[in-house]
């Protein structure tokens, strides 16, 4: 039986080297394929055959918090509100890094 992720698995090795883009190159040294994420919430990943799965990994470190914890999300959302890309220098958000060490933001 095909699962949903061999099936992009080998839709994806036909256009980018390896199928991936990360150290999941290495399943294959353990004779396995990637598996693909459908969506992430805490320390948990649901992938696209419909398997919950604990996240050991967690993407090597951003996810220190867990996926899509609601203080991130919240922020993100906010700060997406405000434009994303400007192609320039924004000192909203040059205020909002130093806003609590003031004598960084002095010089």
């Amino acid at each position: 039986m095909t699962t949903r992720s061999s099936e992009l698995f080998a839709h994806a090795c036909r256009r980018i080297p390896a199928g991936v883009n990360s150290p999941v190159r290495a399943f294959r040294g353990v004779g396995g394929e990637p598996f693909f994420v459908d969506r992430a919430k805490g320390a948990h990943i649901w992938d696209v055959d419909g398997r919950e799965l604990i996240d050991y990994v967690g993407t090597w470190g951003p996810a220190i918090l867990g996926h899509a914890p609601q203080v991130v999300t919240n922020a993100v959302a906010e700060a997406a509100r405000n434009g994303i890309s400007f192609g320039s220098g924004s000192g909203r958000a040059d205020l909002r890094l130093d806003a609590g060490n003031q004598e960084s933001a002095d010089g």
